[in-house]
């Protein structure tokens, strides 16, 4: 059986985690209103803590127009201007 490489031997540092993480952080972080990235500023986690802000907040956007597409369509057929 081979052993894992401990992270100092795979060269990563503390700050290193998988950045799938921090992406789910903003993404989750979008949806209760924190909107502090908690990251420093020129990190990879910052980055990637915005990217998932960043498509919450687009996945968001187009849920939002999509229901107005629907509202707006529903109100002109109930007064008769199709």
């Amino acid at each position: 059986m081979q052993k894992s490489l401990s992270r100092n031997e795979r060269g990563l540092g503390k700050y290193d985690a998988p950045l799938k993480v921090q992406f789910q952080r903003g993404y989750e972080d979008f949806k209760r209103g924190q909107v502090a990235n908690p990251f420093h500023r020129d990190t990879m986690q910052c980055r990637e803590w915005a990217r998932g802000f960043n498509k919450a907040y687009f996945d968001k956007l187009e849920r939002v127009k999509v229901n107005e597409q629907h509202r707006n369509r529903s109100t002109e057929m109930a007064r008769g201007e199709v």
